[in-house]
């Protein structure tokens, strides 16, 4: 890395002077937002229903989108600023190059500067122009639209003179106004959170033949990082369970939950809204902050939700370098000479001045270099031997043109049609309904590379196989021979990606459900068998949480409901039982043997005792006022310190996946320790035994402490509501349910519950303006959706806002 010194003490102005690049700030708008702007008699209105939802109307993609871009920026701007200073890899010059940002993401928590080094390189103007190419016109237009509706925010803000509406970052220097480009670069973020993302500083600190390898910042072993599917934390992904006429008793009726269980701050959380272009679009649901097209959501003929996938959606390869230039590699017998790619990032020192740092980066055919020496010695760059890595989604520019089709789709059938030509889905399980069809649709169709098994055994290297028992799904391949590439084929719908008819799909007329497992046991009537590796394996155990969902799933099938609504009904009231799955499957027995332990092992003391009688009691739910769960998650956590093989006397069997493993093995003196231990940490802490979870587990909302329910996966709550680093306290920090919906169709249309768990505001869960939703989720007290302009119309909490063009 090298440095180039500027003078210190320089103030604000002069640093913005310096480096335009740095965004457009106030002032005259430039040529993008001038050139096409909407006609005089373009329509643009945005009203607020209850929780603060927004449904923006227009008559223009443009005005769709302005609308967007501007009630996202009056509910979140302090996030969408920070974010965008992020994606623009300017962190460093804003918030100082050792200094990480403050809430989680798809990206994780890597330092400030290597996160500029990554956006910079992976984010720049070739890759930005190369997405807009692939656009269609009118989502171009959409998108140009959300960065002017930003704009006017923020200018508005520069006009009021500190009157009106106000946010606590609006004087901030990082506060600027946005153009196209940082939207597209958003979405590139976006889409490589399967890939490159998990490997931020192992890729920008790669260096030729290092003596010292690049430190990850996480402190997780290699296996451990790669089971974190998206993010640096643990739990992130989702439920999603799908219910066909089988299910409700009623022909052509089917039901939808879905339920992301994502972050409550930063730049990936959900916002909710409704788009409306009459005659074109009509789409109600969420999308990442940034995003201007609805990720999860509904509209009058079809409603999808997704969860995170098992699938791999990067590949390693194994390269052999040039005994006589380690920026060389062998192809074939023939050397080639990796790209080197310089990048610059201005970075403010802590004493106020500002220096431009360089470091080189280093590409290949196969993608860039990523040393992961630290993580395990064999995997680093040395003088005779590399990695290079490859995200199948770098390229990927049909994810939001997928999205974007979807908010139109008429039918379920259009929907399995678009996701199959597109095969774009970037990291995410899809699972969808149709209005008047009583089927119900799974797939984890999208974009993964093209790495059939027949291809990694050919090309498998004594590393391969090493890797293979750190994870098992992300294939490495031998970087010596030309024909170890991805495959490529016709039947693609992108080059070198896996053909739609090789990955998993399913239709049923019961039930379809996914927690995060892999495709495998989408239906357990109907195993779905027979696919790559990297796909993410078959007869694997489940998880508690996919155990528990599937449980619900049955039982909701087997109900005997005679129509959509009545199901519909029961799936809200279900899925938020939060049931600890771990509890209902085990307790017993545990109590049974811990507490008659011998005295030896402490369960004779007057605390233990008090515990088991706690224990006994508890119903093995996790509403706010339970008394039990926060003895049990210190119970359970202390018991998953025990080997599953020597903790279950019952192993996973294939052939029972929804029993196994099971019979715990109770009788181990460890058993009897844990729940000592357990007894012993809650003292120390100053936590009562019988405490209601509400009394630890509760978000701050404009002053308010509101008692939550749920708890983390781990436990087997399907109803997830999880904090970080052992805190009960949810925050911008946490993780858990977010955005919910429950859409069922009539004669009359859709027809949608839903629940925004941090609700619309950026501050709802750090003790600012936003409470409704929050409480509303506490209470769970579904909102019926109004998405019919009558409904809209009649809300007792609308408010209208005409946007002038």
């Amino acid at each position: 890395m090298k440095t180039t010194p500027r003078p210190g003490g320089r103030a604000w102005s002069g640093c913005i002077a310096a480096i335009a690049l740095a965004g457009t700030f106030i002032g005259t708008a430039p040529a993008w937002a001038r050139r096409e702007a909407p006609t005089a008699t373009a329509s643009m209105e945005i009203r607020r229903t209850g929780d603060g939802i927004p449904h923006i109307r227009a008559t223009t993609w443009r005005g769709l989108g302005i609308g967007y871009g501007q009630v996202q920026a009056e509910d979140a701007l302090c996030t969408l600023a920070d974010a965008f200073v992020t994606y623009s890899g300017q962190r460093s010059l804003y918030f100082g190059a050792d200094k990480k940002p403050a809430t989680r993401s798809t990206f994780g928590t890597p330092v400030n500067l290597d996160l500029d080094f990554f956006f910079k390189a992976f984010a720049g103007p070739d890759a930005i122009e190369a997405l807009k190419r692939e656009q269609p016109a009118d989502l171009n237009e959409l998108i140009a639209g959300y960065a002017e509706g930003y704009n006017r925010h923020v200018r508005s803000l520069q006009k009021s003179g500190g009157k009106g509406a106000r946010h606590a970052c609006d004087d901030a220097p990082w506060v600027r106004t946005i153009e196209p480009a940082d939207v597209y670069r958003r979405m590139i973020a976006a889409a490589l959170a399967g890939g490159y993302t998990h490997l931020v500083s192992e890729i920008v600190n790669a260096k030729p033949a290092a003596t010292s390898p690049p430190v990850p910042t996480d402190h997780l072993s290699l296996s451990s990082r790669l089971e974190i599917p998206v993010g640096d934390a643990r739990g992130i992904g989702s439920n999603v369970l799908a219910f066909g006429q089988a299910a409700t008793g009623e022909r052509g009726g089917s039901v939808l939950f879905g339920n992301p269980h994502w972050y409550w701050g930063g730049p990936d959380r959900f916002y909710q809204a409704h788009l409306t272009l009459p005659g074109k679009m009509d789409v109600a649901g969420v999308s990442f902050l940034g995003i201007p097209v609805i990720m999860i959501g509904f509209n009058n003929d079809v409603a999808w939700s997704h969860t995170v996938s098992a699938a791999r959606r990067f590949g390693l390869f194994d390269l052999v370098l040039d005994p006589s230039d380690p920026t060389r590699y062998l192809v074939d017998g023939v050397s080639e000479r990796m790209q080197a790619q310089p990048v610059t990032v201005e970075v403010r020192r802590p004493d106020g001045s500002f220096e431009a740092v360089h470091r080189t980066l280093y590409r290949t055919r196969f993608g860039p270099v990523v040393d992961l020496g630290a993580r395990n010695p064999a995997l680093g760059w040395s003088a005779r031997k590399a990695l290079a890595i490859r995200d199948v989604n770098a390229s990927n520019a049909r994810i939001f043109p997928n999205f974007f089709r979807w908010g139109q789709a008429r039918s379920l059938d259009e929907f399995i049609q678009i996701q199959k030509q597109e095969a774009a889905m970037p990291w995410v399980n899809t699972a969808a309904i149709g209005r008047g069809d009583g089927r119900v649709w799974y797939a984890d169709i999208g974009a993964v590379p093209a790495v059939p098994d027949d291809l990694r055994a050919a090309c498998a290297t004594p590393l391969s196989k090493a890797f293979a028992a750190i994870d098992a799904s992300a294939p490495v391949l031998d970087g010596s021979r030309s024909a170890c590439e991805w495959k490529a084929g016709q039947a693609s719908a992108q080059p070198r990606r896996m053909p739609a008819d090789r990955m998993p799909s399913l239709l049923r007329e019961d039930y379809v459900a996914n927690m995060n497992d892999s495709y495998w046991l989408t239906n357990p009537a109907q195993p779905l068998t027979g696919f790559a590796s990297i796909l993410g394996g078959e007869g694997q155990a489940l998880s508690m949480r996919g155990r528990e969902g599937h449980r619900i799933a049955r039982e909701l099938s087997n109900a005997g409901s005679t129509s959509a609504r009545q199901l519909a009904e029961r799936v809200m009231q279900k899925t938020q039982e939060a049931r600890s799955y771990t509890a209902d499957q085990f307790k017993q027995p545990l109590l049974d043997a811990a507490c008659a332990a011998s005295p030896g092992q402490g369960a004779s003391t007057p605390d233990v005792q008090q515990a088991c009688q706690i224990l006994r009691k508890w119903s093995n739910r996790a509403g706010a006022e339970d008394r039990g769960p926060l003895l049990w998650d210190a119970f359970w956590t202390r018991l998953q310190q025990i080997p599953a093989g020597e903790l279950y006397a019952k192993a996973f069997s294939a052939q029972a996946p929804l029993r196994t493993p099971g019979a715990i093995n109770a009788a181990d003196p460890r058993v009897a320790r844990a729940l000592v231990g357990a007894v012993d940490d809650m003292r120390q802490k100053g936590r009562a035994l019988d405490a209601p979870l509400g009394t630890l587990h509760f978000a701050r909302s404009e002053g308010l402490r509101i008692p939550l329910f749920g708890g983390c996966d781990a436990e087997g709550y399907f109803s997830v509501s999880c904090a970080n680093e052992g805190d009960y306290t949810m925050g911008d920090r946490s993780h858990g349910n977010t955005y919910l919906q429950v859409v069922y169709f009539d004669r009359r249309g859709v027809h949608a519950r839903t629940l925004l768990a941090h609700g619309e505001k950026e501050t709802a869960v750090a003790n600012g303006p936003g409470a409704a939703a929050v409480v509303r989720y506490a209470k769970k007290d579904w909102l019926r959706f109004p998405f019919r302009e009558e409904d809209i119309a009649r809300d007792p909490a609308l408010v209208r806002k005409t946007l002038r063009p």
